[in-house]
């Protein structure tokens, strides 16, 4: 191509696929018209449902345990190399790179290696997308890379307003239909509606300057909603996520692919779009087959990973259209129960006795007859051969992506100790909480 498309890569905080676009009862009319006019992933998952592991795996094209990533930037986990982010990639060929928002992958974004940081108030869309619309409106030098990073849909959410009734609103599955969790969704959908708001401001801004034909838009998120049995865990609610892309390259037409696809396979699909050559360090493979509609797969599986949050809960999971193969490793047998985000949906199920609940080593899911993952096949002698071929593969991954889980547990990185809390405690330290609130004005 003569010249190279716009990057424009949108990144919501905790969001999964708990959008209009995915069929949930959570209007967010801008992305879904951005659906119409794209291509959204079905089967889209992270690397991690973990904040600082994830958008890792998405920026580097490598798993979180292969880059560095296997914690929170801000518990003293970082990337072994910085310069495996993708905008060094296109910096080299040709584009300026910028950063408005939340980034989440380092304590001091000046390391990451952007040409321009614009300084944002805070990180939620009220502030982020003016910010975003002055820049696009300043007829900025093409190509270029903007990284876009959104509070929302984080916890603390917003208040409901008249659109979010909590009497007529359901809670997400796998949580009951309870009062105190429809009150904690409606303000879910609250936060939901902030951050549609600000991606309206920034597509008509990209609209409006005449951009919008030649840029790409990437909108996804990290992880799975801030809820029990969600963020922080290797269900599919905790690893599905929402992709939307929009733009030159086949990224047109409201179309919907439902192949497994994982964020690691962002980066060498770009690298295929732009036809920048691709570095050598990438494990994902290109979407563009699917795109150009040249095969109906491109991953006979994906893989999830868990090493660190707050607390050390050593997971890793591998995924087929068929099946979820979760296993442990660490001793731990009941919930690390300050990896989950305060909230009143948690306290409904802690007073109910959910710390006591038991965690298996080793979980087997049909996902085709158990989607929301409650019947435990791990131990059923009928699926004893589905179980040891999973393992296999799992195991056979973690070797040649270079795990440390293999040569047993994983240190606290120097910058941790102290911060890293038992699995026991019930919210985050105020230590903890601290670190956070120099990355976030807001909080």
């Amino acid at each position: 191509m003569s010249l190279r498309p716009n990057i424009l890569y949108l990144n919501s905080h905790d969001t999964g696929r708990y959008i209009q676009p995915y069929g949930h009862a959570v209007p967010t009319p801008t992305l879904q018209k951005l659906a119409e006019e794209g291509v959204l992933f079905r089967q889209a998952y992270c690397a991690s449902p973990t904040c600082s592991p994830s958008r890792s795996a998405l920026l580097t094209g490598q798993a979180p345990h292969s880059n560095g990533m296997l914690g929170l930037a801000h518990l003293g986990f970082a990337l072994h190399d910085y310069r495996q982010h993708w905008l060094h990639t296109f910096r080299a060929a040709g584009y300026e790179t910028t950063l408005i928002g939340l980034q989440h992958i380092a304590t001091d974004p000046q390391v990451i290696g952007y040409d321009r940081i614009v300084p944002v108030p805070d990180f939620h869309a009220s502030q982020v997308a003016p910010s975003v619309a002055d820049f696009l409106s300043q007829q900025p030098k093409e190509p270029f890379y903007l990284e876009v990073g959104l509070e929302e849909t984080h916890r603390d959410f917003f208040q409901p307003g008249e659109t979010e009734d909590a009497r007529y609103t359901l809670p997400p599955a796998p949580l009951p239909d309870a009062p105190e969790i429809r009150q904690d969704m409606a303000a879910f959908k609250a936060s939901a509606r902030n951050l549609d708001n600000g991606v309206k401001t920034v597509l008509e801004t990209l609209e409006t300057n005449g951009l919008a034909d030649n840029t790409l838009v990437i909108s996804t998120t990290d992880h799975g909603i801030a809820f029990p049995r969600m963020k922080c865990t290797l269900y599919d609610s905790g690893l599905g996520i929402s992709l939307i892309m929009r733009g030159p390259g086949g990224f047109r037409g409201g179309r919907v692919i439902d192949a497994l696809v994982s964020q690691v396979d962002l980066f060498p699909t770009l690298c295929e779009l732009l036809e920048i050559e691709r570095p050598a360090w990438l494990q994902g493979r290109s979407l563009m087959p699917l795109v150009r509609e040249e095969t109906e797969e491109v991953n006979p599986a994906i893989f999830g990973e868990i090493t660190y949050h707050v607390a050390y809960d050593a997971q890793r999971a591998i995924r087929t259209h068929q099946w979820k193969y979760i296993r442990r490793f660490d001793d731990r047998d009941r919930p690390v129960l300050v990896n989950i985000d305060a909230s009143p949906s948690k306290e409904y199920w802690l007073k109910d006795g959910w710390a006591d609940k038991n965690i298996p080593s080793e979980q087997l899911y049909d996902l085709v007859f158990d989607p929301n993952e409650g019947n435990n096949l791990a131990n059923d002698p009928r699926y004893s051969q589905v179980r040891d071929d999973l393992n296999r593969r799992l195991l056979a991954w973690m070797e040649a992506t270079g795990d440390p889980l293999l040569q047993g547990p994983v240190p606290i990185p120097p910058g941790g100790v102290g911060l890293i809390q038992s699995p026991d405690d019930r919210d985050v330290g105020n230590r903890v909480k601290s670190i956070f609130d120099k990355e976030n004005p807001q909080k």
